[in-house]
């Protein structure tokens, strides 16, 4: 089962993830964790690229395509491999930041953006998605109370942030067959039972 989780930043996904993750491996299944962009060593170099400040001029177009390289490089890698093993696949993001991010943020072409997903993903596509909805002010203030220093793509101002955000909620009407919003204002407990119910009830409805 492939289970990505999503949502602007500061949305709690690591804590989810990792909670996840735990009760997953608490449970015998064998699980593959891996972040977006990155998890292999051609993957986090272009990582790197991505998120370095320095390069804030970076084109919507070229930055598209290096998310996309990144992506395919880890499908090809570790993903479909693991799938194929019948592990669990957890994602901290997918190919839906790209579409919500290059193009609601950037304002690249949607349809063109699904377009390179089915090159980059091979047709691969998550199970199920999570999305961690805050809303942009209260993502803005988690940054500013953990002193954390903004990366290039964290740099955006709030209007790029409501834009993603409301991209989230369009995807999440599109593919409503796979996305699943969780308002992550809630306690983090009741947000780990949450996301633990929905895994549990795509299993009994795919079983």
């Amino acid at each position: 089962m492939f289970i990505s989780f999503e949502g602007i930043d500061f949305s709690g996904k690591s804590t989810q993830i990792s909670r996840i993750v735990q009760w997953l491996r608490a449970d015998d299944h064998k699980v593959v964790l891996v972040r977006e962009p990155g998890g292999t060593e051609i993957s986090e170099r272009i990582r790197s690229i991505l998120l370095d400040t320095r390069y804030a001029a970076m084109h919507p177009i070229t930055e598209l395509f290096l998310f996309s390289a990144a992506r395919a490089q880890l499908v090809g890698d570790i993903i479909r491999p693991a799938l194929a093993e019948g592990a669990y696949v957890i994602a901290d993001r997918f190919l839906d930041s790209t579409t919500v991010y290059q193009g609601y943020g950037r304002g690249l072409d949607v349809e063109q953006i699904l377009s390179v997903h089915e090159i980059a993903t091979q047709g691969i596509q998550p199970d199920l998605t999570i999305v961690l909805d805050v809303d942009v002010e209260e993502s803005m203030a988690r940054r500013e109370a953990n002193h954390v220093t903004a990366d290039r793509m964290e740099t955006a101002d709030k209007a790029f942030f409501e834009r993603v955000r409301a991209g989230y909620y369009d995807l999440t009407e599109r593919f409503s067959y796979r996305f699943r919003i969780v308002d992550a204002m809630r306690p983090i407990d009741d947000i780990t039972k949450i996301i633990i119910h929905l895994i549990n009830t795509h299993r009994k409805d795919t079983a």
